[in-house]
């Protein structure tokens, strides 16, 4: 009586709001402490996430191989030689471009900064020479300054050299097994889910199939974002301009920030070299690129996977550079696209079979019912033979 009282005296809904309120603390609560556990495993967590991004990537070379014949460990072996070739082919290319193209840089960054001084001085602001040299030397003073600070960070750097090292020693592995044994270390975690299995595989491929969208979809939009603007430099003239070209394929990973960032650092080589009107001109082709990429390349290369509306990608951005900064942003949206996908898949029940389209119902039989007719048959008469005798 008392607990059915009570139990009218809380209305329905606020009954369920409790409920819900609840489980969203609870959720919370392990969110926050799972969250935890990653950043300070983060020298863990970081690489293993690096590789499933790059097993996206890899892994339909690594399949095609299989497919023609290959046995898995050459399939594997065979594209991480191809990635690597890749990759140092691509840092031969900027190391000798920029080994070529520095002084030629440097000598235009002097003749520009003449340009500038006279311009100043004979130009409408009519600045003395003196005023000039007092700026510079405030300029100098204070890199001098900041001279003990810029020594120590560089001096912290060997470390953090030594944990990148070891980070990435940890990245190759963990990508190389992935390729050779996805699908077995995928069937070895599913026996843990139980009667859920079917589920959580379900739910598993759905979260892969949008994850290695995500990655080739991105690789391709960053791509033909470095090879135009690299094509738009070279053709100004502008040194440097295969290092660049670089620096904006990596940072069109980094939504929002990284192009302000690579697009900044692009601009101020090409002022230094080529003057205010060249690099208002690039600018320009710069923010049109960017432009048609937004509302063209990304509908419909990476759009179609992910199915994002652009405020949800900026909210998600936004907490996951404050969470873990750069780090948190790169990995934010295909995390909150890789969840979206899943979490119906884990949701929804399996699907029911068909029925057989010429069932015919039979009696159950005894428990040797499984041996051929023939052979009951000759039983039967063997043993009605024995009983004649």
């Amino acid at each position: 009586m008392l607990s059915d009282r009570g139990t009218k005296l809380v209305p329905p809904v606020l009954a369920r709001m409790a409920a819900w309120s609840a489980c969203l603390i609870l959720v919370g609560i392990v969110l926050y402490y799972f969250a935890g556990a990653v950043a300070r495993l983060s020298f863990v967590a970081l690489p293993v996430a690096i590789a499933l991004l790059l097993t996206a990537l890899l892994f339909p070379l690594t399949r095609s191989l299989r497919q023609a014949g290959m046995r898995s460990i050459w399939a594997t072996w065979l594209t991480m030689l191809a990635a690597l070739a890749v990759i140092a082919g691509t840092g031969w290319l900027v190391g000798a471009r920029a080994t070529e193209e520095f002084p030629n840089l440097v000598k235009q960054v002097q003749a520009t900064v003449a340009e500038v001084q006279e311009w100043l001085v004979i130009g409408p602001l009519h600045l003395q020479q003196t005023q000039i040299t007092s700026y510079v030397n405030s300029v100098v003073s204070m890199i001098d300054a900041q001279r003990t600070a810029i020594t120590g960070t560089v001096l912290s750097a060997g470390a953090v050299a030594v944990e990148v090292l070891a980070s990435i020693v940890l990245l190759l592995f963990v990508t190389f097994f992935l390729l050779k044994d996805g699908d077995r270390i995928w069937e070895w975690f599913l026996k843990g889910f139980g009667r859920m299995s079917p589920r959580v595989d379900r739910a598993g491929r759905a979260a892969w199939t949008t994850l290695s969208h995500y990655v080739q979809g991105s690789v391709i939009v960053a791509a033909v974002h470095g090879v135009v603007m690299g094509i738009v430099l070279a053709g100004m003239g502008v040194p440097l301009w295969a290092p660049l070209a670089v620096l904006i394929f990596f940072a069109s990973f980094i939504p929002i920030v990284g192009i302000f960032f690579a697009g900044t650092v692009a601009t101020l080589v090409t002022l230094g070299a080529k003057g205010i009107v060249y690099a208002l001109i690039f600018v320009g082709i710069l923010v049109i690129e960017q432009q048609l990429e937004n509302h063209v390349l990304q509908p419909l290369i990476v759009g179609r996977a992910l199915r994002f509306h652009p405020l949800a990608i900026i909210l998600v951005l936004a907490i996951g550079g404050i969470l873990a900064g750069i780090a948190g942003a790169v990995v934010a949206v295909p995390v909150a696209a890789v969840i979206y996908r899943a979490l119906p898949e884990l949701r929804s029940d399996p699907l029911a079979l068909p029925p057989p389209s010429h069932a015919v119902a039979m009696p159950p039989g005894p428990p040797g019912g499984d041996e051929p007719a023939d052979d009951r048959e000759s039983g039967a008469k063997g043993r009605e033979g024995a009983d004649t005798e």
